[in-house]
């Protein structure tokens, strides 16, 4: 059995549902100060946002598109020790009527200073749970780039904020020559430019200022950086069965909160699951990342979140199940299987 010294999982990681009001609200429930926010639409058709304390809560970015940053003093005011302040402008994030999800990760605050690679960063880490927020002005040539984990990452999300450009991602499962577009359908392609073929390190990771505007051209770049802890967050592969009674995955010892998923073999939506907006098994609803659709929801296709992993249900789907095809996940847990204080966890 696992054992891990997180034994409280929403401590470091917490998805909250909220309903938009149009005018100035707070979103409360969260349990910390979040570092990192993630808000997605489930009602509307409405590209998803993401904020960051690094950057400040005026500045958004999305998922779905390439845009550059852009600035509304009226998204997120203010982030606060149990969540977070909304303002009146709506925005997409709050919108009245609408339903929302908002994915919030535990950071460091506004971040401090790194000197680890060869251009100096600023970084909002939480090295207990694995996550950190990076932020550095690009130099348009090879670099490194410190991510303050003391661990090596396992995954990396990378967007110029100054350039209309895909969003990077690299994940060890398909390694340090291929790259992946958050904002894409795209299989893994192959690039001898975007991570230097070198593997992050315990302190670093590699950029390359020849792919283009994508990871180190010039211009201010945000990462999202994570690494596994054990019994709190896994990323990894799965081959898919192309069965209804789907493949099982194994998620380093904890029950799953959150899921995202994306094809590498060949061409698929990104795909986010949760333990919230249908809060049992099977986990019908869902949410693609690269897309501004509203939630999507079946009868029969989804996923069963267990005590040590998640398992496919229902579907021989393209985007999370199909026969023989490989996909990347990370999972970020709801509760260990075992904890340190040897409290086992259950299924739901």
């Amino acid at each position: 059995m696992a054992y891990t010294t997180i034994n409280k999982s929403s401590d470091y990681f917490n998805t909250v549902l909220y309903n938009g009001t149009g005018s100035a609200q707070s979103i409360t429930g969260v349990g910390f100060e979040p570092s990192w926010i993630w808000q997605k639409s489930r009602s509307n058709s409405q590209d998803g946002r993401i904020f960051d304390a690094v950057r400040g809560g005026s500045k958004v970015i999305y998922p779905s598109l390439t845009n550059a940053e852009s600035t509304d003093a009226q998204l997120i005011t203010s982030f606060d020790s149990d969540g977070f302040t909304m303002g009146s402008a709506g925005g997409n994030v709050n919108d009245s009527g609408t339903t929302n999800v908002v994915w919030n990760w535990r950071g460091n605050g506004a971040g401090s200073s790194n000197t680890d690679g060869s251009i100096t960063s600023t970084v909002s880490a939480n090295t207990t749970s694995g996550f950190s927020v990076v932020k550095w002005t690009g130099s348009g040539g090879n670099a490194t780039i410190g991510h303050g984990l003391n661990k090596k990452p396992s995954m990396i999300i990378i967007k110029s904020l100054a350039n209309s450009t895909s969003w990077m991602v690299y994940h060890s499962a398909i390694g340090n020559n291929s790259e992946i577009y958050l904002n894409g359908t795209n299989a893994a392609a192959g690039s001898s430019t975007a991570w230097q073929d070198t593997d992050p390190t315990s302190s670093v990771f590699y950029v390359a200022g020849g792919a283009g505007d994508g990871v180190n051209a010039s211009g201010d770049y945000i990462a999202y950086c994570f690494t596994p802890i054990k019994g709190f967050s896994a990323m990894g592969s799965y081959v898919g069965n192309g069965s209804t009674d789907g493949s099982f995955i194994y998620t380093n010892g904890m029950s799953p909160a959150t899921i995202i998923a994306k094809k590498t073999s060949g061409v698929g939506d990104w795909i986010i699951w949760d333990n919230k907006r249908d809060g049992y098994n099977e986990t019908l609803k869902r949410l693609y990342p690269n897309d501004a659709a509203a939630e999507e929801s079946t009868t029969t296709q989804g996923v069963d979140f267990l005590s040590n992993g998640f398992k496919l249900k229902g579907t021989t789907s393209n985007a999370w199940n199909s026969g023989g095809d490989t996909y990347i996940f990370m999972a970020i847990a709801s509760a260990p299987l075992v904890g340190s204080n040897n409290v086992p966890c259950n299924a739901r």
